[in-house]
């Protein structure tokens, strides 16, 4: 039927991994590390010897291709739902290595007691992960994949096995053995969706059947197809886009690349990821839905992932067709864009643009989707000529800046990216820019709803970051130091304190709503903050004002010069009324900082 979302059918173990081996199902993960742990494996087997349902898994048709010579070629079943259990099967039973946690390429062996298998009372250890100890051991099979290879035979083997261990009769093994590779017989319930289905209906129904209700990002979707593509070198592009993402928080692992994945490493793309080895960034570590999302939207002009399966899949989108030609194309700009998302000098511009602009610290990022878009920015005009070179990271800054502040990609990102990426391919990218700017930053914007959005508790509001970003772009001093930045403090991890002192705060009945104000945030140094205590800020800023008057000796670090202690009251938005006030202006404090803070904001953007 036209409407029929999947059909449900069983098939036994050995013709799943035979459609696996003929490369009619395609199953990606084989590729990536391996997650489940040895005694998981074991279970599994287990499970399958006593007979016990072990759940669906469930495969998504491509859709059939028109090749170039007008044939059709049928599309192969992809795998998104019970990786790990098939994968256990491959490696326990059809004797493959498969990449573990470490990325490293292993044989997972299964033993089997047939002795135990005899008594109920050791049921449970019929089947072990294989020891070296068990591999020496007569009573056991080290790996059962022995059991189901072409080569295995019963005449050589069972005369062995009963020769070792005389309490053993050879019909008695002959049965348990024949119980053992009637594992390959046990049915599992397959899904299998039908090509007709987009992205968000597939992901619906794997919610649904899928128990643990995990989500499948659409970057998944689209790993799980070009893994399964090795005609058009999909499955070596997929390693690209995961060794990279890994590198950027492992360095370190460039070198087991080399030692585990002799295929990659004598591919054009090893070297591309050589850089990374030395790699320190931590502000943007692009995972893999990044580097899918920076390099189909500067190359293809897109932003929905659902239309980078479809183009992977060689769809038509004005026929409804699939076409070879189609995919050999879309293969080909979005390799392009992967590299150019992978490239040295790109990512550090890039980020030089970034941190130049004030966000050093992993902290001051709560999310990746605004860096993504400004990466993309930063790709097309580099890729367009549309403005100087030296004009870019301005660009780019203001974008991100821009983007943060207005929450342009926290709501329903990908429609978002897909109306800016529309926008930019009719009129580019600085039309586009200065359209938001008059759209959304009006003065109503940067006196009213920034001033709202810093009335909150949150260290991660965007807002807040921003003006912490501001802070480190004017190279500010940290509340009543003598000279530690604040840029110092965000980069050693050091913590917001309270102008307001917390304990103050609460001793006058203020509950943590109230003192854990943005507005009463600050960046200040330990020992600042040591003298400081608990006082209320009209005890002790006068304190600090009359040592820079009496010209005191510096102690703890505090500001000792009258000029500079206004000009620090200043930097960190302080009111100067703060100097008279105490809990019972408090709420006065509050407004009056955050309008200063908002007015720091608006000065800072407007200096990119």
């Amino acid at each position: 039927m036209e409407n029929e979302k999947y059909s449900n059918y069983p098939l036994s173990i050995s013709a799943i991994l035979g459609l696996i081996e003929a490369k009619d199902i395609a199953i990606p993960e084989i590729q990536r590390p391996f997650v489940w742990k040895k005694t998981q494996v074991r279970d599994l087997i287990d499970s399958l010897y006593k007979g016990y349902p072990t759940g669906y898994i469930i495969l998504w048709k491509n859709p059939n291709v028109k090749l170039k010579d007008g044939t059709i070629s049928a599309g192969k079943k992809v795998l998104i739902d019970g990786q790990q259990r098939i994968t256990a099967l491959m490696t326990a039973i059809a004797g493959l290595s498969v990449f573990n946690s470490e990325y490293r390429k292993e044989r997972i062996k299964i033993a089997f007691n047939p002795l135990a298998a005899k008594s109920e009372e050791l049921e449970d250890d019929i089947f072990a992960v294989s020891t070296p100890a068990i591999s020496k051991s007569r009573w056991w099979i080290p790996d059962i994949a022995e059991l189901f290879s072409n080569s295995y035979s019963s005449f050589k083997f069972i005369p062995k096995y009963c020769q070792d261990n005389p309490e053993m009769q050879p019909e008695e093994l002959e049965k348990i053995i024949s119980r053992v590779k009637g594992i390959a017989n046990r049915m599992i319930g397959v899904i299998e969706l039908s090509e007709n289905l987009g992205i968000d209906i597939v992901t619906d129904i794997f919610i649904r059947i899928n128990s643990k209700g995990t989500a499948l990002s659409q970057g998944d979707f689209v790993m799980s197809k070009i893994a399964a593509d090795e005609i058009h070198g999909g499955n070596t592009l997929r390693k690209v886009i995961d060794y990279f993402s890994h590198l950027s928080i492992v360095p370190s692992f460039y070198d087991r690349i080399a030692e585990n994945d002799a295929d990659f490493a004598a591919t054009e793309y090893l070297q591309k990821l050589e850089w990374l080895k030395d790699d320190n960034e931590t502000v943007y570590d692009p995972g893999c839905d990044d580097v899918i999302r920076v390099a189909f939207m500067h190359k293809l002009k897109r932003a929905k992932l659902a239309d980078l399966v479809s183009l992977l899949s060689g769809r038509n989108f004005e026929t409804r067709a699939y076409n070879e030609e189609i995919i050999e194309h879309t293969y080909e700009l979005f390799r392009e864009g992967v590299l150019n998302v992978i490239n040295e000098y790109n990512f550090k511009q890039f980020m030089i643009a970034i941190r130049s602009a004030g966000f050093i610290s992993p902290k001051m990022v709560n999310s990746n989707m605004a860096l993504d878009f400004a990466y993309t920015i930063y790709l097309l005009l580099k890729e367009s000529n549309e403005v100087p070179v030296e004009e870019i990271k301005r660009i780019v800054q203001k974008w991100y800046v821009l983007s943060v502040l207005t929450g342009r990609y926290s709501s329903s990102p990908e429609s978002a990216f897909a109306r800016d990426i529309r926008r930019i391919n009719e009129n580019g990218v600085i039309q586009i820019l200065k359209e938001i700017e008059d759209a959304e930053l009006s003065e109503n914007f940067w006196n009213i709803a920034l001033v709202q959005n810093l009335s909150y508790t949150s260290t991660n509001n965007p807002t807040y970051l921003v003006f912490l970003a501001a802070q480190v772009f004017f190279n500010d001093v940290s509340f009543l130091s003598n000279n530690v930045p604040v840029r110092e403090l965000i980069s050693l991890g050091g913590d917001v304190h309270h102008i307001f002192p917390k304990q103050y705060l609460i001793d006058n009945g203020l509950d943590k709503t109230q003192y854990n104000q943005e507005a009463n945030y600050v960046f200040l140094d330990r020992p600042v903050n040591i003298s400081i205590g608990k006082k209320a800020p009209n005890i002790y800023l006068k304190d600090v004002k009359q040592r820079c008057l009496d010209n005191l000796p510096n102690q703890s670090g505090l500001i000792n010069s009258i000029d500079n202690f206004y000009a620090n009251l200043e930097t960190n938005c302080v009111p100067v009324e703060t100097l008279d006030m105490d809990y019972i202006s408090y709420d006065e404090f509050l407004a009056k900082r955050r309008k200063l803070m908002a007015d720091k904001i608006k000065k800072y953007y407007n200096s990119l």
